[in-house]
């Protein structure tokens, strides 16, 4: 049988994508050389890259998407995710962004999600989900996934994620929120960070049985979380809650 001809094409990966490549490819043209034409998805994730974290691609200067045929001597340059720039007069990859922002976290982003919740945001986050139930999740409800398991955005259903490449929770949170352009939808003390719960004022009256006497003396605004019941007021607790708040933002 005839051997299968060997082409060969030239990459330029920007910004974050560099993240995902091996240090003689980040920011630089390189050479890829591959067999027939396949669809330009292949090459970007078999170098590594996530499909999530691409939003634009231009072969030969000229956007194209995902189902786009790799040709022999193509020039492709790979751009991430432009959350906070529309680029919508031009190919995008996804049907739009998620401008309802919502998360789904995978089980080693514990310490993130009672802080993204703590800065108002709707988190999804268990300790013992699986790679297909976070993926099902962010489809069911239209959630970008955080997770610090690139194979996990690999998954061909996936539409939004992010590999967040941080290991400490504070500077995590930072990452998210520039990632994401977040920081004008910060709303604190919204969602109860233990289950993600919206909380609302309650009355002192309805609650008291369950307060202890000194709560009762010297507190009477209180909140309760529409989920799990807890009950937040603004106690010395709330005080160390502002204190990491002040450090987040």
């Amino acid at each position: 049988m005839p051997k299968t001809r060997e082409y060969t094409a030239q990459f330029r990966f920007y910004e974050e994508l560099n993240d995902f490549l091996p240090k003689e490819k980040r920011k630089r043209i390189f050479s890829f050389e591959f067999n027939g034409n396949p669809g330009i998805k292949d090459p970007i994730e078999a170098l590594g890259v996530p499909h999530t974290e691409v939003d634009l691609i231009l072969v030969n200067g000229a956007s194209v998407g995902f189902h786009y045929q790799l040709q022999n001597d193509d020039f492709v340059s790979v751009y991430p995710v432009f959350e906070s720039l529309d680029i919508s007069p031009i190919a995008v990859l996804r049907e739009k962004p998620l401008r309802r922002t919502a998360f789904v976290l995978d089980v080693h982003l514990g310490k993130l999600a009672r802080l993204l919740r703590l800065l108002g945001f709707d988190v999804k986050y268990e300790n013992n989900y699986d790679d297909p139930e976070i993926v099902q999740i962010s489809v069911a409800e239209n959630r970008i996934i955080l997770t610090r398991d690139r194979r996990l955005l690999f998954a061909k259903a996936v539409t939004h994620g992010y590999w967040v490449r941080s290991t400490n929770a504070m500077q995590q949170v930072d990452e998210v929120l520039n990632r994401f352009d977040l920081r004008d939808c910060i709303a604190p003390f919204h969602r109860c960070i233990v289950c993600n719960g919206e909380i609302h004022p309650v009355n002192k009256k309805l609650i008291q049985h369950r307060l202890q006497p000194k709560t009762i003396r010297y507190f009477d605004e209180f909140f309760r979380c529409q989920r799990c019941d807890r009950i937040y007021w603004q106690g010395s607790h709330f005080l160390k809650i502002q204190e990491k708040l002040a450090q987040l933002l």
